[in-house]
């Protein structure tokens, strides 16, 4: 590699956010010579933070193995806006040459329902910002595919969806106005996985010609126009055409009690069985509950109290699983977030369970007991809400659906094993 090719590579990794104002500033027929001999690893963090026109061309400049790195290191949204931009041959190749798990997780990232903004939007005009004069704004415009716009969005330097602005505002401007003083607020704006029903009733309200696609984190993804609306409109009529009569592959509030009972009964007896393995680890400490009758009293706020946390640990994973803002590749990064919350409440809890049972039992060590179980089962808590759907998730299986039979057996088991296990440790000072 010359000096040149170091010098690129290091200006990438230790000024991202430049390095993206760079990109941007130059010609399209000069970013061949100048990604010449960059390191496509280093790459990732400058496309997070470039506009999502020009990180499309970016990314169909580098070599399949450039590519590939690059891929491997993006986050979701980035993946997603890249992968997006290819054909579907494009596409496919590149996924074919992915490890197995990163190629899955991808392709769950891509697979929008078909009634959702992420499949019904178009790619944005995102590299018009804020600080932009007017006449600078125009020259953008002019090279642009985009046609017959009545107006268009304009992004922050985080590439955040900051106002609209209409072209007949545009047109009456002073060449040197800033867009920050034309723009207004967006009227409305909905999520990638929004549902078409969500936008009709953004339609309806602010009578507008086109809806702006944002991620979790308010980032500008794309646009719904007028034209796809209308055909939302039509398509959300005929759907409820087809649930007056019945035709739907998911259970809704008005489904037939047989449909519903074919969809319920099977995850009951799951249920059940994975009860009586909860049932079977109390069995195990019989002899030590009838000579301590206090820690039967005690059990269920152990197993309740991971139970709860195991549920909320859980709700925020399938949300972001949902939402696509992290992958099953991001599982390290969930569950070492999710072990220090459990942590942290366990021993907050500790406190206060073990306070109160001292003040109730006069008992130090049935004290200490409940207060050790509730740090192990909180983590365990933390680490079954984490890990429970990101497993289903790579499996194919729907997590909303089986996630919480599986973490009800989880804490239960946890739950009663950490309290009655160190029960049994510390039985001579009971």
């Amino acid at each position: 590699m010359t000096l040149a090719g170091a010098l690129k590579n290091d200006y990438l990794t230790s000024f991202p956010a430049a390095a993206a104002d760079a990109l941007e500033a130059i010609p399209e027929s000069a970013l061949a010579a100048t990604l010449s001999e960059v390191d496509a690893s280093r790459l990732t963090a400058t496309l997070e933070l470039v506009a999502s026109g020009r990180a499309l061309t970016i990314f169909r400049q580098l070599e399949d193995d450039g590519r590939l790195e690059v891929l491997t290191k993006a986050s979701p949204r980035l993946a997603l806006l890249l992968l997006g931009g290819l054909n579907e041959s494009e596409r496919k190749a590149l996924l074919d040459r992915l490890p197995t798990g990163i190629r899955a997780d991808l392709e769950r990232l891509l697979q929008f329902d078909t009634n959702s903004a992420g499949h019904l939007m178009d790619r944005p005009l995102d590299s018009v910002k804020v600080d932009m004069s007017v006449d600078q704004a125009l020259n953008v415009l002019r090279q642009s595919d985009f046609k017959r716009l009545r107006s268009f969005y304009v992004v922050d330097d985080e590439h955040r969806l900051a106002g609209r602005v209409d072209m007949q505002d545009m047109a009456l401007a002073a060449p040197e106005q800033r867009l920050g003083d034309l723009m207004v607020v967006p009227d409305g704006a909905v999520l990638l996985t929004s549902p078409r029903e969500e936008i009709v009733d953004q339609l309806e309200k602010f009578r507008v010609d086109s809806i702006p696609v944002v991620d979790v984190d308010g980032r500008f993804m794309g646009v719904v126009r007028y034209q796809r609306l209308f055909e939302a409109i039509e398509s959300v009529a005929t759907a409820d055409l087809q649930k007056m009569v019945g035709v739907s592959a998911d259970e809704r509030a008005l489904s037939s009690p047989g449909y519903a009972v074919r969809q319920r009964l099977p995850w009951l007896h799951i249920n059940l069985i994975t009860a009586f393995l909860a049932a079977a680890v109390v069995g195990l400490f019989e002899s030590l509950i009838a000579q301590f009758t206090a820690l039967a009293i005690l059990l269920p706020v152990v197993a309740g109290q991971s139970g709860n946390a195991g549920s909320q640990a859980l709700a925020v994973t399938i949300r972001g699983l949902a939402l696509k803002e992290v992958g099953t590749r991001e599982w390290r990064q969930v569950l070492s977030k999710e072990i220090r919350v459990g942590l942290v409440d366990g021993i907050a809890l500790a406190l206060t369970c073990g306070l109160g049972v001292l003040v109730w039992s006069q008992s130090l060590g049935l004290a200490l007991v409940i207060g050790v179980a509730m740090i192990l089962s909180m983590v365990a808590a933390g680490i079954s809400g984490a890990l429970v759907p990101m497993i289903l998730t790579r499996l194919g299986q729907d997590p909303a659906t089986a996630s919480s039979i599986i973490l009800t057996t989880v804490t239960d088991v946890a739950g009663f094993f950490s309290f009655l296990g160190t029960a049994t440790l510390l039985s001579f000072m009971l």
